[in-house]
């Protein structure tokens, strides 16, 4: 029987990197996070692909992480917020047969969880002209929910879990 790994979608800040380690750490399996591995492949991080390349550059090596990581078993693989846009990149995740963990969060709680990380304004790009804020939030996850309940095979609300509990949740949904 192929052996499976779980797959966390979600918006950044939902804690898809955070959880994922942990849950990782707790299921004794590899953590990979596409958009580390995206950064190690270009040599540089996303905000310079998106401002010296632009998006399209970006998604284009994003698909080709997916791709990759799409063939791993046994890991916890955390996608980035916007990698579920391409239809590729859905089709190989879905046709992978993963557990594809929804992690929903509420527009409130991921603008003070971006703002209060300082590494997030270095390293990540604004995604639309709204610079950021609780308005860009609300707009993107507007744009991406429909995609990501689309994809998953549950759905968790960590709007007010540690990352802990979420866990402990996690688990209980395998």
């Amino acid at each position: 029987m192929r052996r499976m790994s779980i797959v966390l979608i979600g918006y950044r800040g939902s804690g898809k990197t955070t959880v994922g380690k942990r849950l990782a750490d707790r299921l004794w399996q590899p953590f990979v996070d596409v958009d580390d591995l995206i950064v190690a492949k270009a040599g540089k991080s996303i905000r310079e692909i998106f401002e010296q390349k632009g998006e399209p550059a970006f998604r284009t090596i994003e698909a080709q992480v997916v791709k990759e990581i799409a063939k791993l078993s046994d890991h916890v693989i955390g996608l980035g917020g916007g990698t579920l846009g391409r239809e590729e990149n859905r089709k190989e995740i879905k046709d992978a047969g993963h557990k594809v963990i929804y992690l929903k969060c509420d527009p409130a709680t991921l603008h003070k969880r971006i703002s209060a990380d300082p590494q997030s304004a270095v390293t990540r790009p604004n995604l639309t002209e709204l610079g950021g804020g609780i308005e860009e939030i609300t707009q993107m996850l507007a744009q991406r929910e429909p995609l990501y309940r689309a994809a998953m095979t549950a759905e968790l609300d960590v709007s007010h879990l540690t990352p802990e509990d979420a866990v402990v949740y996690i688990v209980r949904l395998l």
